[in-house]
């Protein structure tokens, strides 16, 4: 059993969540502020506003020159980064320990009067741009990747069927006041949490955190969320897809699972790595090993706050019809809904569940990021000391019925995707 992570929390009177873990194995810390807003809380007509508020908030502020805030976190010897889903937006740096007063100003700067102007606006917007060409319509594969051509056909109410990145015309149409008023209501402490994980002394850190931090004022806003329920899927859904950018077709499968927080999100990633995870999983051995029928397989849960998706699928070798591909694919579905798994595979795939759970928490960056995470959609920040217990909870007999449940013909997308015909 590996050691308990020590961490501790608590609250600013301005609603931000505080989580500091102590260690000083390397001399280098981590700052990380997570906010409550990802793509799902946008405006249907203003897709693209959390993701664009990500490069937005590298700007500046009204004491960080415009441009110069990757500048100054490398001239002090740190490097930093910030993702957006449709749940969420990170940003974190990474700093030598003696530096740590200044990752925090830092933060504090771009929660409390970044500058949201027309030049910083036009220049992200055509960052935004070339990034949804490099990543999503010129890239192999990009659409199946940022799920473009997955989520539209598993949502049909759920803001989820919208991709990250969102519309260019979205973001062409926005006025600069809509783009301060999606800071005003989602840039709140109340709405984020600050987490510190590396090497610093806790008492001058919380008199730095509650210099730069305390006196940013609360909006009062309280965002409300509520669910929009799918109606389950009864059918399967018969889909082709062409992608310009590929020369080898992709038979894929998906399905719209449970959200985070459901215990049979858990599950799924069991199954997920049972049958991909590694040259030992099922598809791996059965489609590439044995048959040579696929030239890849794929599999991988991505569970979210409201619902998740489980995706698989396999490129075929040449000469092979993805029919071929289909029903190899649907043989080992068939396997976990009908067989129980051996103990020998049982044992390995909690072997490899906690290998994964040890390597997500190795570093300060993961910690900081699980501790956010944690917080933020599960309510229980001690969830990074017990996760791997839900895991080993799961027995052989979960994971048959989790398949039964989740991996039904008719509860999925069936998706073709094919290169253009030229």
């Amino acid at each position: 059993m590996a050691q308990s992570l020590i961490f501790e929390e608590y609250d600013l009177p301005n609603g931000l969540h505080v989580i500091l873990h102590p260690n000083n194995a390397a001399p280098v810390v981590t700052i990380g502020v997570m906010y409550h807003v990802g793509a799902k809380d946008e405006d249907p007509t203003r897709t693209g506003f959390a993701h664009f508020f990500e490069h937005l908030l590298f700007e500046g502020s009204q004491n960080i020159a415009r441009g110069k805030w990757f500048d100054i976190v490398s001239a002090n010897g740190g490097h930093n980064n910030a993702f957006t889903t449709q749940d969420k937006t990170y940003y974190y740096e990474v700093f030598p320990s003696n530096n740590l007063q200044l990752g925090l100003w830092m933060e504090a700067e771009r929660m409390l009067h970044p500058v949201i102007n027309e030049i910083g606006v036009s220049t992200q917007n055509s960052v935004v741009k070339e990034e949804k060409n490099q990543r999503i319509d010129n890239a192999p594969y990009g659409r199946i990747m940022y799920r473009s051509a997955i989520n539209p056909y598993l949502f049909k109410k759920h803001p989820y069927s919208s991709t990250v990145i969102g519309e260019v015309e979205h973001l062409d149409a926005a006025s600069l006041e809509e783009f301060i008023a999606f800071k005003k209501k989602f840039y709140n402490p109340n709405n984020a949490v600050l987490v510190v994980a590396g090497d610093f002394d806790t008492p001058t850190t919380k008199e730095w955190i509650e210099q730069y931090f305390a006196t940013i004022p609360n909006t009062g806003n309280v965002i409300q969320r509520n669910k929009i329920e799918e109606v389950p899927i009864t059918e399967t859904i018969e889909v082709t897809e062409y992608d310009p950018n590929i020369q080898i077709p992709l038979k894929l499968y998906a399905y719209r699972t449970p959200a985070m927080t459901d215990k049979d999100s858990y599950t799924i990633d069991l199954l997920s790595n049972i049958l991909t995870d590694g040259k030992s999983a099922r598809l791996y051995k059965k489609m590439i090993d044995e048959h040579q029928t696929a030239l890849q397989v794929l599999a991988f849960s991505d569970a979210q706050e409201d619902y998740g998706v489980y995706i698989m699928g396999a490129l075929p070798m040449d000469g092979v019809s993805l029919e071929t591909l289909a029903q190899e694919m649907d043989e080992e579905i068939e396997r976990l809904q009908t067989e129980l798994i051996s103990e020998r595979e049982y044992e390995k795939l909690q072997n490899q569940i906690e290998a994964n759970f040890v390597a997500q928490n190795s570093n300060m960056e993961g910690i900081t990021l699980s501790l956010a995470d944690n917080y933020t959609f599960y309510k229980d920040t001690n969830l990074i000391n017990k996760a791997i217990d839900h895991y080993r909870a799961i027995t052989r007999e979960d994971i048959r019925e989790a398949a039964r449940k989740y991996l039904d013909k008719k509860q999925r997308l069936d998706l073709n995707y094919l290169p253009s015909v030229q």
